[in-house]
């Protein structure tokens, strides 16, 4: 038998790839206990409710977005490089072949108008992002108003390519990018 940190990593792991590829709603929870391997009682004595699973999925995501970002960053020398280094995880991110578009995204436009708890998560993401491009700003020595501007350019970016189904966005964020960077510190 799994203990329970394992069974509650199965699960989440199970349910992020099935959410990510078919939707939040799609979904049924008979189909994440298939994939996990964990019985669905098991799984509501991990999770009460098919929210709180998704509000763990989302968290999980999280894990794996922040440590995208750091990656590419870890990479740049100056202040300048670890801004430009989120559109280029971007591109990497938009070339894999399961891309789907922000899941943070997808999962408020399935869920946001009926679920608390999901609004709750998918702005908490997106404010520990303006709040990472907020300090790379100010690290650049920029006017604070680039911060914004900045994460609005991964925001829309993310959401062109999954629409576009291509890659493209992120080269084409990274140039409107750079240009607002060389405006900003004139």
């Amino acid at each position: 038998m799994i203990d329970e940190k394992s069974a509650r990593e199965r699960v989440v792991r199970a349910a992020d790839e099935l959410f990510y590829a078919r939707g939040v709603q799609a979904v049924g929870m008979d189909t994440v206990r298939a994939a996990a391997g964990v019985s669905l009682k098991r799984i509501y004595g991990l999770f009460a409710s098919k929210d709180e699973l998704i509000v763990a999925v989302l968290r999980h995501r999280t894990m794996l977005w922040d440590a995208g970002l750091a990656s590419a960053a870890e990479r740049a020398t100056t202040a300048r490089e670890r801004i430009l280094a989120i559109f280029d995880f971007l591109d990497a991110w938009f070339r894999q072949p399961d891309f789907r578009g922000c899941a943070f995204i997808n999962t408020h436009g399935e869920l946001g108008a009926n679920s608390p708890a999901v609004v709750d998560a998918v702005r908490e993401q997106k404010l520990t992002f303006q709040a990472y491009v907020a300090r790379l700003v100010a690290d650049l020595g920029a006017p604070p108003d680039l911060a914004p501007q900045l994460a609005i350019l991964a925001e829309g970016a993310q959401t062109t390519a999954a629409i576009a189904g291509t890659p493209d966005a992120a080269s084409q964020a990274r140039a409107a990018a750079e240009t607002l960077i060389d405006a900003a510190v004139r």
